[in-house]
C-alpha cells in the first residue's frame, strides 16, 4: 500500500495545479486577474495602462517603490479593477491570479549598482517567488529579461539563439533591448534620459568615448504591445523585443541636440568599463511568432519623452 500510495503521489505531483474553483464561477468568468510586479516603474506603469484599458482585466500591482513611483499609477488608484500593493518580491506574495508579468528589478545602472546584492536577490529570490506563485495558482508567467545577458556580443545583431551566459527555458521570457519614453527616471544614467535632461538644462551632452558604439531604441508603447502578444501567444521564447534601428551615440546626441537645444555642446567623456560596442536585436522571431515589430521611429518618440521631462523639470517650452 505504501509503495502504491507513494507512486500515486509522485504521478499526481507532476500534474499542473488548477486555479481556484472561484476562477470558473459566474462572478469571475468575464475577468482576467493579472499581477504586474514592478508595475509602478517605467515600463510596468505603461503596461498597466494598456491592461486596464481592457474592461475584462483586473490588475494587481506589487512594487516596493525602490525605483518606481505611485505617481505613475495615480490615474488608476481607487479604480474598482485595480489594486496596488507595497511589496518586495524577495518576500512571498499570496494572491490568486491568472497571469503574472514579472518586471520587478532595478534596470538602470545607478540603481542596480547602488545595492548590487539587493539586485541579485531581486533577480533570483524574487523570480523564484513568482515562479512558486505561478505554480501554486496555475498562472501563466512572463519574465522580462534583458539584452545585458548577451554581454559584449560576438554575434551582431543578436538573435535569441545566441545564449551568452544564460540558458532560459520553460516560462515566457521577453529579452528587452533599450527602451525609452515618458516616466523614465530623469537622472538614471541611461543614455536617452541623460541626453534629454542635459539638453533641457542647457548642459553639454556627455557622450562616452569613442561615440561610435551603437544602441537600438524602442519606444515604450511598442514594447508593451510585444509583451502582451508574448503573454497571449503559445510560444515561450525567449523572444527579443526591441527596435532594430541602430544609432551611434554621437548620432543620438546630434538628434537630441537638434530636437531640443541646438546651442548645447557635445562633450566626449571617459567610457564605462566593459561597455558593449554594439547592441542591436534580431527581431525575426518576434515578427514570425508574434506578428510584432516596432511602429514608432526615434524621431517621433523623442519629442513625446521630451515633453514629459520638460513638465517634470519645470522648464517652460521655449517655443
Amino acid at each position: 500500500m505504501a509503495a502504491n500510495s507513494s507512486n500515486g503521489d509522485h504521478v499526481a505531483s507532476k500534474q499542473p495545479p488548477l486555479p481556484s474553483p472561484l476562477r470558473f464561477s459566474k462572478f469571475f468568468q468575464s475577468n482576467m486577474r493579472i499581477l504586474v510586479t514592478g508595475g509602478a516603474g517605467f515600463i510596468g506603469s505603461h503596461l498597466v495602462d494598456r491592461l486596464m484599458e481592457n474592461e475584462k482585466n483586473e490588475v494587481i500591482v506589487a512594487d516596493n517603490y525602490f525605483t518606481g513611483s505611485k505617481d505613475n499609477l495615480k490615474k488608476w488608484i481607487g479604480h474598482p479593477r485595480f489594486e496596488l500593493i507595497r511589496h518586495d518580491v524577495t518576500e512571498p506574495l499570496l494572491v490568486e491570479v491568472d497571469q503574472i508579468y514579472h518586471l520587478a528589478c532595478p534596470a538602470s545602472p545607478i540603481f542596480y549598482k547602488y545595492n548590487p546584492v539587493k539586485t541579485i536577490k531581486t533577480n533570483v529570490i524574487g523570480t523564484l517567488n513568482m515562479l512558486g506563485l505561478a505554480k501554486r495558482v496555475g498562472a501563466r508567467i512572463l519574465l522580462t529579461s534583458t539584452s545585458e545577458v548577451y554581454g559584449d556580443p560576438l554575434i551582431h545583431p543578436q538573435p535569441e539563439s545566441y545564449w551568452g551566459n544564460v540558458n532560459p527555458i520553460e516560462i515566457r521570457i521577453a529579452r528587452i533591448f533599450n527602451t525609452y519614453g515618458p516616466r523614465m527616471n530623469i537622472d538614471d544614467g541611461r543614455v536617452v534620459s541623460n541626453f534629454i535632461a542635459q539638453a533641457l538644462r542647457g548642459e553639454s551632452l556627455t557622450v562616452q568615448s569613442p561615440g561610435t558604439q551603437t544602441r537600438s531604441f524602442c519606444y515604450v508603447s511598442d514594447l508593451v504591445d510585444g509583451l502582451i502578444r508574448l503573454m497571449g501567444g503559445s510560444d515561450t521564447g525567449p523572444i527579443n523585443l526591441g527596435n532594430p534601428g541602430e544609432f551611434t551615440m554621437l548620432e543620438l546626441a546630434e538628434t537630441v541636440k537638434e530636437l531640443i537645444n541646438p546651442e548645447v555642446e557635445i562633450k566626449i567623456v571617459e567610457n564605462t568599463p566593459d561597455d558593449p560596442r554594439q547592441r542591436k536585436p534580431d527581431i525575426t522571431k518576434a515578427k514570425e511568432l508574434l506578428g510584432w515589430e516596432p511602429q514608432i521611429k526615434l524621431c517621433d518618440g523623442l519629442p513625446l519623452m521630451q515633453e514629459d521631462f520638460r513638465l517634470r523639470l519645470g522648464i517652460d517650452n521655449k517655443n
